[in-house]
Formats: C-alpha cells, sequence, structure tokens
C-alpha cells in the first residue's frame, strides 16, 4: 500500500486552467471521487480546476488497451470529481510534466486519453509551448434551437463536441454578462444530458477573440482548451468566407491558438507551466 507520505504531487496549469499532477506510473493510487475534490479544493486542498493522474497504460487494466500505442495515460479528473472525456490545457500541463521529468524520448508522442489517442509536441528550445492534436469537432445535431440563459439575458448558442460538449455563443461585451459563479442554463435540456461548457465569445477581429468559459464540474475558469477549439470551429462555421487557418483566443489566464487543418483537424497550442512541487497526506476519512 502507498503511505500518506509517499504521495507526490505537482501543481501546474495552463493560461491559468490550473491542475493537480499525480505521478502514478504504477497505478497504485485509489483516486476516489471525495479524494479529487479535496485536492482541488482551494482552502483546504491544494487547490485546482482538475486532477491529472499520470499513469502507465500497461500498469492499470483499466487502460491496458492502449499499452501497445501510447506508453501513458492522461487519467482527468473534474473538480467535482467526474470524469471528462478530455482537458486541452491539462493535456499540455501534462506533457509538460513528461518533458521536464524527461519521460519523453523525443519532442513528439502520443497521449491515450478518454476521448482516445492525442498526437502531441514539444515546440520551443525551452519548450515555450505544447501543441495538442484534439481530432475533428462533431456537431451531433443536438436539439435546436440551443439557447444559454443567463441572468435576464438569453442567447442562441452553437451546439459543437471537441469531444467535450460545447454550447458557443457570441457577446457584445463580456464584461456585461456579469459574474459565472452560477451556472449558465442552455436549452433545450435534451441538447447536453450530461451537462456542458459554455462558452461566451467577443469578437475583436477577424482571428482574434476574447472568450470566457463556465465548465460543466468545475465552474468558471481561467481557460479552457477545447473551449477555444470549440470557438475558432464554431466561428470558422458561422463565417466560412472569412475562416482562417489559425485563430488566436484570448482568455482571462492569457492567450492560445487553435490551427485548423484543410481536413477540419483541430491543433490546440499555448504555454504549459509547472509550478509547485510536494508530498502529499490524505485527510482521515479519505
Amino acid at each position: 500500500m502507498v503511505r500518506v507520505s509517499d504521495v507526490p504531487f505537482v501543481k501546474g496549469h495552463g493560461t491559468g486552467n490550473d491542475f493537480v499532477v499525480l505521478p502514478d506510473l504504477d497505478g497504485r493510487l485509489d483516486l476516489t471521487v471525495e479524494r479529487v475534490r479535496w485536492l482541488c479544493d482551494r482552502r483546504m486542498g491544494i487547490g485546482g480546476d482538475g486532477v491529472l493522474r499520470v499513469v502507465r497504460c500497461a500498469s492499470d487494466p483499466e487502460f491496458a488497451e492502449f499499452q501497445d500505442v501510447a506508453e501513458f495515460f492522461m487519467d482527468y479528473r473534474n473538480a467535482d470529481g467526474s470524469l471528462a472525456e478530455m482537458c486541452g490545457n491539462g493535456a499540455r500541463v501534462f506533457v509538460r510534466y513528461l518533458h521536464a521529468t524527461g519521460a519523453l524520448s523525443s519532442r513528439t508522442t502520443v497521449i491515450a486519453t478518454r476521448a482516445g489517442l492525442i498526437e502531441a509536441e514539444v515546440l520551443g528550445a525551452e519548450a515555450e509551448e505544447i501543441a495538442i492534436g484534439m481530432g475533428a469537432a462533431i456537431d451531433e445535431g443536438s436539439p435546436l434551437p440551443i439557447t444559454v440563459h443567463h441572468g435576464d439575458h438569453a442567447w442562441d448558442a452553437i451546439s459543437v463536441h471537441v469531444p467535450n460538449p460545447h454550447a458557443v455563443t457570441y457577446v457584445d461585451n463580456l464584461e456585461l454578462i456579469g459574474s459565472l459563479q452560477s451556472s449558465p442554463q442552455v436549452t433545450p435540456e435534451a441538447a447536453f444530458p450530461h451537462g456542458v461548457n459554455v462558452e461566451f465569445v467577443e469578437r475583436l477581429e477577424a482571428g482574434h477573440l476574447r472568450m470566457r468559459v463556465h465548465e460543466r464540474g468545475v465552474g468558471e475558469t481561467m481557460s479552457c482548451g477545447t473551449g477555444a477549439c470549440a470557438v475558432a470551429w464554431a466561428t470558422a462555421i458561422a463565417e466560412p468566407a472569412e475562416s482562417l487557418d489559425t485563430y488566436r483566443i484570448d482568455v482571462p489566464g492569457g492567450t492560445v491558438y487553435v490551427d485548423i487543418a484543410s481536413d477540419g483537424r483541430l491543433t490546440l497550442r499555448g504555454p504549459a507551466e509547472l509550478v509547485a512541487r510536494g508530498t502529499l497526506q490524505w485527510p482521515r476519512g479519505l
């Protein structure tokens, strides 16, 4: 069994979207919902928007199907303990950790996730950026029209999965939408039976947008990588005559870039920082 004093962690963030990284290469940690919630609690725990467990595919029977094509599985959990298909900013932090610890044999790698395999690349001499291949966005034909309700306002929205579900809506001024402490409501409810991330987007100029996001299972975050991809895709679809190869997305925590290939595949580029490391002790009862 793992002793309480033997549980290492690293704290990292991608444009302010922060995560507790748990190295668990041998697949020995019992990462319960309650433990994830405690880890992400900003007063009682370490604090974060989510948890990234680093596990070798060959070490955990749950992920063994990937062991022939990927060495590592990104076991991502939202702050409320729920599972998510993918996390773009989390994937950058995950790869940054592998690179910083010498676990990568080259600057390119393949990572296994609940959304499948993703390709990643470390860019720059000092790993200034991490690029994550996010695949193609999917419009699953959710019931229309999609509407986002927040406060006394309502906006039409675009439904897109990257692969997490998103409702993208455009506003004239991001400051005027007010606090996102409470969750926006999206109708019809049948459109997103498992919850949805909501992106509020302000157009600045061609190829340059600002975004705020309320993430399911987390709340408002300083950034969302899959959300940025959803916004770039939605903008290109909504304005095909002005669609570009690259979109700059400004988020409260910084800036990320989304490249759109001719076949629709999306690549998320941006920084990832590791800011602290230590060991933790599970509280009594966890």
